[in-house]
């Protein structure tokens, strides 16, 4: 792994308003993401989790504060150069899994390829080989309802990487599998950064997928309360309790 930062954010705030309520969800989060980093983000429900992915991931736009991608900040950007900044630079991985219903597991591992105008021959070659590696190109001509819960989340998976993205993120991932098929997930996530250097920042409930990853960020209260980087010492882990 290298020590070049890919994502990095800066005083993010975010405020959700519901006509005269604002709730707080972030409240002033600094976090780099270097390139190639196996990360994991736990903490309760609220606590800003699936609000700091979605805001990495150009999904949404902070209150306040900057998110920087390769060094060149996204929040200000327009909505097109965002949406074309998802399609070339991000993958994501839902806990509902989010494939189409009507395409088979080819044609949904191969829709973000499509986007990006890569010829149909080529697509399907690098959509198939990483749904071979995930176990699961048996089910190329499968639509996604024929699956169980692990397989769809696979195809998910496949469809998130297939793009060959700067990064992954994925929110709540195994929620809906039973702890064995969680594991061989984030088992087969864990080689995919290794094999390609795809870099990953998921969020979990789940602390025993914890074990497996580089990095634990602790969150809580919309604030980072523990962070245990690569090489960090017992100090910077986070807490649990």
């Amino acid at each position: 792994m290298t020590n070049d930062v890919l994502i990095s954010a800066r005083g993010l705030h975010k405020v959700y308003k519901t006509g005269e309520v604002e709730t707080p969800a972030l409240n002033g989060v600094d976090v780099d993401i270097p390139r190639g980093e196996f990360g994991g983000m736990a903490g309760p429900s609220g606590s800003g989790k699936s609000t700091l992915l979605h805001l990495l991931g150009a999904l949404d736009k902070p209150t306040a504060g900057e998110v920087y991608l390769e060094g060149t900040t996204i929040s200000s950007q327009s909505e097109a150069a965002l949406s074309n900044l998802r399609l070339r630079k991000v993958g994501f991985v839902f806990q509902a899994y989010n494939l189409i219903p009507v395409l088979t597991v080819l044609e949904n591992t191969t829709f973000v390829l499509e986007l990006q105008g890569v010829p149909a021959r080529k697509r399907e070659a690098q959509a198939l080989e990483v749904l071979e590696e995930l176990g699961v190109a048996q089910y190329r001509d499968q639509l996604p309802n024929r699956l169980s819960g692990g397989e769809q989340q696979r195809v998910a998976v496949a469809r998130a990487v297939a793009s060959e993205p700067s990064i992954v993120l994925a929110d709540e991932p195994t929620a809906n599998l039973d702890t064995k098929t969680s594991l061989a997930l984030i088992d087969l996530m864990r080689r995919l950064n290794q094999d390609h250097h795809t870099t990953f920042l998921f969020a979990t409930h789940d602390t025993r997928l914890l074990d497996r990853v580089d990095r634990v960020i602790y969150m809580e209260d919309g604030v980072i309360e523990g962070d245990s980087p690569p090489g960090g010492n017992e100090g910077d882990s986070p807490r649990h309790g």
